[in-house]
């Protein structure tokens, strides 16, 4: 096992480390690896990615049997450090959720030895887009939506990265040490992890049959809020930005659809129907948050000098896809020639660099592609790339929430934008418009703005999009954009369920 002398050093002193194994890869794949090894809703999760919707990222990530979860709900953080033994023993935390998550966020680095890839997670969740309350003057909205917390996260105990450049898989084992711990015992224990991980891996994947013998339901999303209800929510829109308060803003719906499958079969079937930059399945405990986001929320990580770079990816402006290429390419120039789109991507363009601004070093902030397309399995979007220098004196939380929640999911201004969704939509959100991420254990952040994602509890799959309202818009084609946006999920659920009837 490698990795063990420079453990045995750390843990000695308190600090934590990790140890691995790697070995050639080319006949697993992460889903195949999900299914042996994940347990459902004990907090484990799949990162994957596809860039620009067509070119498989060459990193997975499968988190495996949290020790600790962080969980904040109605301005409150607390952590349960004995996870693996009782899912109960929630300790309230004195901090605010933000400065709770900061600390554990510290807490959970690691010196990574070389030789191991840049891609590691040691804190994967989520926050919902409430989490704006904790750190901006922003309502919740009156309704509870789904009733979820504000924010999940899980420390894995074993992380399996894939290298499909390599055809490696890197299986690594943090250890996370207590006061009075025996080194070696921690390191044996680790140990033992990686090679039951091992084992498992070469028996064969369970199989996922439905969970009732009735036919699956249709793959048909049912609007949470009427035609009428949406129409009027984007006329009143419309009246506050006449009136001065905002230039736009985004208004969602969420649709509902049964789902009597495994969560992960929803995963399974939209990594195909949707290939996107951010795919994530977070089995979480009553519920599952299963996304294929085009969009980044915040990326810290390191760059030249020693510096840390921030970088914000706006997506604004959206068509549906063409039936034939020159379909498509005929809808791209009608999407870079439409006025109303390009005002509101520059717009939206403008508020990405302000937010990398407010936290990046004086004259460091640069727009590195500016209103190229990209394309995906239902749409096609405006998309343009801000970076900048982190100045030193802020961190990864402070650059996340010196952009959360993204311009693209609020409007602008952000801050009375923020105000007026929590106003008009009248539930919390909950994930939708937030973000997925996770922590390194370097103290970079990578994450996504929760988009084309479906929360699944209590076999019910529940969906949310969303517009963004400008002094012209007309509400039908608002609303039919949303339903676009939410076709990725319908169309995964339908694929989901068609090869649940085929394994019967």
């Amino acid at each position: 096992m490698r990795g063990e002398d420079k453990a045995q050093a750390a843990l000695a002193e308190g600090h934590p480390a990790l140890i691995w194994q790697t070995i050639v890869a080319d006949t697993e794949t992460p889903v195949g690896a999900a299914l042996k090894l994940m347990e459902s809703q004990r907090g484990d999760f799949l990162l994957e990615s596809v860039e620009g919707g067509a070119v498989r990222g060459r990193y997975s990530l499968l988190g495996l049997d949290p020790d600790l979860v962080f969980r904040a709900e109605q301005g409150r953080a607390s952590i349960n450090r004995q996870w693996r033994r009782d899912r109960a023993a929630f300790e309230e935390s004195t901090d605010n959720p933000v400065a709770a998550l900061r600390a554990l966020a510290d807490e959970c680095r690691i010196d990574v030895p070389k030789g191991l890839p840049p891609a590691l997670a040691c804190l994967v969740g989520y926050f919902a887009y409430e989490t704006i309350g904790m750190v901006e003057d922003v309502p919740r909205a009156a309704g509870p939506g789904l009733g979820l917390p504000d924010m999940v996260f899980a420390r894995p105990t074993l992380l399996l990265v894939f290298d499909s450049l390599g055809d490696e898989l890197h299986c690594i084992a943090p250890i996370w040490p207590d006061s009075g711990d025996d080194p070696s015992a921690l390191i044996e224990q680790a140990r033992s992890r990686i090679d039951t991980a091992l084992q498992r891996l070469g028996g064969g994947a369970p199989s996922h049959s439905p969970t009732s013998s009735l036919p699956m339901p249709t793959a048909q999303l049912d609007p949470v809020v009427s035609a009428a209800d949406y129409t009027s929510m984007v006329e009143r829109a419309k009246d506050y930005i006449v009136a001065g308060d905002i230039f736009q803003v985004v208004l969602s719906q969420r649709y509902t659809c049964p789902f009597p499958l495994p969560p992960i079969e929803l995963y399974r079937a939209l990594r195909r129907v949707n290939p996107s930059p951010f795919l994530y399945f977070l089995d979480l405990p009553d519920f599952a948050v299963v996304g294929s986001s085009p969009e980044i929320l915040v990326r810290v990580r390191p760059g030249e000098g020693g510096a840390s770079e921030v970088t914000v990816r706006p997506i604004a402006g959206t068509r549906p896809r063409g039936s034939s290429e020159q379909a498509d390419r005929a809808a791209e120039e009608s999407l870079l020639s439409d006025a109303k789109e390009r005002a509101e991507h520059l717009m939206l363009l403008d508020l990405g660099r302000n937010d990398v601004g407010r936290v990046a070093t004086s004259g460091s902030v640069e727009v590195t592609d500016s209103f190229t397309i990209e394309r995906y399995s239902h749409v096609m979007h405006i998309v343009s790339n801000v970076v900048g220098r982190l100045d030193p004196k802020f961190d990864a939380i402070d650059a996340l929430f010196a952009g959360f929640p993204a311009g693209t999911v609020s409007g602008a201004p952000k801050l009375r934008a923020c105000q007026i969704v929590a106003e008009l939509e009248r539930d919390a959100r909950g994930p939708y418009a937030g973000g997925v991420g996770y922590f390194a254990p370097d103290g970079s952040l990578d994450s996504c703005i929760v988009l084309r994602t479906a929360v699944v509890k209590d076999q019910m799959m529940h969906v949310q999009a969303g517009a963004g309202i400008v002094a012209d818009s007309d509400p039908d084609y608002e609303r039919r954009e949303c339903e676009a946006k939410a076709g990725a999920l319908r169309a995964a659920a339908a694929e989901a369920f068609r090869q649940a009837e085929k394994r019967r």
